[in-house]
């Protein structure tokens, strides 16, 4: 595929202009090695993958990104259109393929492809066929990037980084799934907004499955430093386990009710794979709720699953998984959480 980049080169023959364009200082010496160039690859240039490319661009968290999708023409166009707004953004050379050798020496890889459900199409159908597409994106990127992170999106994404982990042949702190993240945003949002204080002074997870299984953190949660619920206690101010629940189910079903008025989520998830690429890319070491491989962790022993945990990242990937305190009811939902999935993963022979 012909690929339009930002470059030096005008006119017939590719003739160089920057050796005449820009002269050179007296004394000067090499460019300083120290100077790290970032390259970012995401897979997939549907609405997920371009809002979270659109949104790496904006937060200038790349040096170099690059695109990859089945479509070409789709995938110029997409790239063209990125490349037009260039006066606008940070200087970043974007490029755009079929071929995966265009993502070599890939930093980090976000994965947004996936099979588009079939009406009447059973969810193991509809897995077994993304496993099979994922066979084809997974082992290429390892090869051309073996010192990559790879941060896959796609859904249901515990059992696709799980597959993905498998796949790569990389060491699992470099295979995240965005997993909770986005949920635990949900969760702040609605908690600040029931509260009337700014989601960013809320502190609160969700954990486990990215999905109906998944488990509200409730005893860890803070608002300004000030554990909530035993404040309650402390305050003898009742309050319903109910209203709780019903905030959970509203994290769980914000994701559908958005997909019931637009047809897909987009913008949402793009910041939040933008969160995550910053952590990891910048070394942050910031904690986010994300999908890791959990065996071992809160009594988590049925087998090797990959569940979203408090895990804090940075250049190494996952650099370890928080010690949260769960209550006995918040670890046996998500033993429960890891079983789900355990389940699915045991039909797809991997």
């Amino acid at each position: 595929m012909q690929k339009s980049e930002s470059a030096s080169s005008l006119g017939p023959g590719g003739l160089d202009l920057s050796q005449t364009f820009f002269r050179p200082i007296a004394s000067a010496g090499p460019p300083s090695p120290t100077k790290r160039h970032t390259k970012i690859s995401v897979i997939g240039a549907g609405n997920v993958g371009m809002a979270i490319a659109q949104t790496i661009l904006t937060q200038d968290l790349a040096d170099e990104l690059v695109l990859v999708d089945a479509k070409p023409d789709k995938l110029r166009g997409e790239m063209l259109d990125l490349q037009h707004a260039a006066a606008f953004l940070p200087r970043t050379k974007i490029h755009a393929s079929v071929d995966y050798a265009v993502t070599v020496g890939s930093d980090l890889c976000i994965v947004t492809a996936g099979a588009r459900q079939i009406p009447g199409e059973s969810r193991l159908n509809l897995l077994q066929r993304n496993v099979a597409l994922f066979r084809n994106i997974i082992p290429p990127l390892a090869k051309y990037s073996p010192d990559t992170i790879l941060l896959i999106v796609s859904n249901p994404v515990d059992v696709l980084t799980y597959v993905s982990w498998k796949l790569s042949g990389l060491p699992s702190n470099r295979v995240i799934g965005s997993g909770t993240n986005l949920d635990s945003s949900r969760f702040r949002f609605l908690i600040a907004d029931h509260l009337d204080v700014n989601a960013q002074d809320v502190q609160a997870y969700i954990i486990g499955e990215h999905g109906d299984s998944s488990v509200a953190l409730w005893s860890s949660i803070s608002v300004g430093g000030v554990p909530v619920l035993s404040f309650l206690e402390k305050q003898q101010i009742t309050y319903e386990k109910e209203t709780l629940e019903n905030i959970h189910k509203a994290v769980i079903n914000s994701a559908y009710e958005v997909i019931s008025l637009k047809g897909y989520t987009s913008w949402a998830i793009g910041y939040s794979a933008a969160n995550l690429a910053r952590s990891i890319l910048r070394n942050q070491r910031k904690i986010h709720p994300v999908s890791v491989l959990a065996k071992g962790i809160h009594g988590i022993d049925g087998g090797e699953v990959f569940l979203s945990l408090p895990a804090q990242l940075g250049r190494g990937g996952v650099l370890g998984v928080t010690n949260v305190p769960l209550t006995d009811e918040e670890a046996q939902k998500l033993r429960d959480s890891a079983n789900t999935v355990l389940e699915v993963q045991s039909q797809l022979g991997i």
